[in-house]
């Protein structure tokens, strides 16, 4: 009985450990939950340009080439610095640019206004 208890717990212990390492951890899903954002601010912005460019025949400034760039500057942080950032840098960068999102979403939804046809 004593050998079966031992084994038994040899196994649950084991079990615990293998789960905590498949397991990501806070500051890995806070990188990939910033890496997510950037990704669909990117995307975000690439619907933003093509909006502007329809408007404007694709003449004049780039609006949306700064958001680019430092969404790059981003990226590039990221890369060199999000494996020591602590929680709290990764979710400084993850809520600008969940705010650049929100103003992209503003802006977005100006130029749909101005495209639609006044009744």
């Amino acid at each position: 009985m004593t050998i079966a208890l031992l084994l038994l717990v040899s196994a649950l212990v084991i079990a615990a450990v293998a789960y905590s390492r498949t397991r990501p951890s806070r500051h890995d899903r806070a990188m990939r939950d910033v890496l997510d954002a950037a990704d669909a601010l990117e995307a975000q912005l690439r619907v933003a340009r093509a909006e502007i460019e329809a408007m404007t025949g694709g003449d004049g400034d780039d609006p949306v080439g700064e958001a680019m760039r430092e969404m790059l500057r981003q990226r590039l942080w990221l890369r060199d610095h999000g494996p020591d950032a602590s929680l709290a840098q990764l979710d400084e960068v993850r809520t600008s640019i969940d705010a650049a999102r929100g103003r992209i979403d503003q802006q977005l939804s100006r130029i749909a206004q101005a495209r639609a046809p006044v009744a």
